[in-house]
């Protein structure tokens, strides 16, 4: 079918601007769909949440995709009140599973970008984990100390994640440092 080939997703990854080509977002629509029946508005906050905020589509994208589908007998519609529910239909099911790969690499590519998301808003944000415990337990330290800690807090998110040996060599080292502060309170 004519719109839904040579999409940006295909090729490998996001574009600038973070959009979708037209034919790739409605092929995501109809695997939204073909899980449930959904709203515009639960389209745009599904896609969202997926992606951990990295892709938001405006309402003036997923309407006329919507609107699309719908014309193209890919989707119906039913209204409620002034919602419109969206529900896939066999041919919109038929051309999801003959895509099924390109869907599953693109929701895949969001989702990695969310989780990708959440963990770069864990390192900036220390809100977002509760708070920092270690800075609380030194509200007024100003000094070197506290630079340090926080040059090795960096340090430690950006090797993050670490494989076993890498552990090891890490904890080794703050096993020292810590052994040799302590050492210092007893002289």
């Amino acid at each position: 079918m004519r719109g839904f080939r040579g999409g940006m997703m295909g090729g490998g990854g996001f574009r600038m601007g973070r959009k979708f080509a037209a034919g790739d977002l409605q092929l995501v629509i109809l695997a939204l769909l073909s899980e449930q029946p959904r709203h515009g508005y639960e389209l745009i906050k599904l896609l969202e949440e997926r992606s951990g905020g990295f892709y938001v589509p405006s309402p003036g994208v997923i309407y006329p995709a919507l609107t699309y589908l719908e014309e193209t007998g890919l989707a119906d519609v039913e209204s409620e009140g002034t919602k419109k529910l969206y529900r896939i239909t066999e041919s919109g099911r038929k051309l999801v599973a003959d895509n099924s790969s390109m869907i599953e690499m693109t929701l895949g590519k969001l989702e990695g970008i969310g989780a990708k998301m959440a963990h770069v808003r864990r390192i900036f944000d220390p809100e977002s984990r509760g708070g920092d415990r270690e800075d609380e337990a030194f509200p007024d330290d100003k000094s070197e100390v506290a630079a340090a800690r926080m040059l090795l807090k960096s340090a430690l998110r950006l090797r993050y994640p670490w494989s076993k040996e890498e552990a090891k060599r890490i904890a080794g080292i703050l096993e020292r440092a810590a052994a040799e502060i302590l050492q210092g309170k007893r002289d």
